[in-house]
């Protein structure tokens, strides 16, 4: 097994190898920069000197066992929660709470009930003061448009499926463009189904519209399918136990997940776990 370079140093690497850094291998500033972060809740310590650097429209999926610190690490990187040592910040400059550089979607859709679809992502742009009312509304029919939920503005979210939820809600993260999405296990509550459909929409989404993307999960197969780079945690207190580059070919289509390629990055990374 093969420890990871730690990520400041912007190497080359291939699947399977460990390797981190820009896909690509080129040297660049990164977007997000955590360095020797620890974090202790009390007596407990979740997180210890964890490196990781999230480059621009790079796709990072985040794995590990539950309890290894997998949502503490998003949780600082949001905002939402401080780390209690090292460097945690945004395009140079730290993080102390949270701010719309930065969209957070969570397992739960968490869209205010009393809300139409439409009046949520609305909603998100209330801090948007150089728009108009017309461009407000324009950029939420656009963003509806783009998960797939044009024509549902008008209903509530308890009249949407847990998936058009989810999809509502990555609306929402996306409305005031932020330069990373923060994607705490999205899918995890979601049926297998529509699980694969969203990871799709997800991925295509991210194509199009390039950001730099950081994605919690528990699915490895999820975790290969949508991430250009796989950071493995180790268990608690968690640290970057590995990274592996993910050389699959873009734009990708589910039945990528049937190829030799696929089930060998699979493997592998299953085996840390093994």
């Amino acid at each position: 097994m093969t420890a990871a370079v730690p990520a400041s140093t912007a190497a080359a690497g291939t699947a399977g190898n460990g390797g981190t850094g820009p896909v690509g291998g080129e040297s660049r500033v990164p977007v997000v920069h955590v360095a020797d972060m620890v974090k202790q809740f009390g007596e407990v310590t979740a997180v210890t000197g964890l490196n990781l650097d999230l480059y621009s429209n790079e796709f990072v999926s985040v794995v590990g066992a539950s309890g290894c610190g997998k949502s503490t690490l998003l949780s600082v990187i949001a905002g939402l929660e401080s780390a209690t040592s090292g460097t945690v910040e945004i395009n140079g400059e730290p993080v102390h709470g949270p701010g719309r550089d930065r969209g957070v979607v969570f397992q739960q859709a968490t869209l205010l009930p009393w809300l139409t679809v439409s009046e949520n992502v609305m909603f998100a742009l209330r801090g948007e003061e150089g728009m108009s009312r017309s461009e407000k509304k324009a950029t939420v029919e656009r963003h509806l448009e783009l998960v797939g939920l044009e024509g549902f503005g008008d209903k509530f979210p308890n009249q949407l499926s847990g998936g058009m939820q989810q999809r509502a809600a990555l609306a929402r993260s996306l409305s005031y463009r932020p330069k990373v999405l923060l994607m705490d296990e999205p899918f995890g509550a979601l049926d297998a189904l529509t699980r694969r459909s969203m990871q799709a929409l997800l991925t295509r989404i991210w194509e199009e519209h390039k950001l730099t993307v950081m994605l919690i999960t528990h699915d490895i197969e999820e975790a290969v399918f949508t991430a250009d780079r796989v950071v493995i945690m180790s268990a608690r207190p968690g640290t970057v136990k590995r990274e592996v580059r993910v050389d699959l070919p873009r734009p990708r289509d589910p039945s990528v997940i049937m190829t030799p390629e696929f089930r060998d990055l699979y493997a592998d990374i299953m085996g840390e776990f093994q």
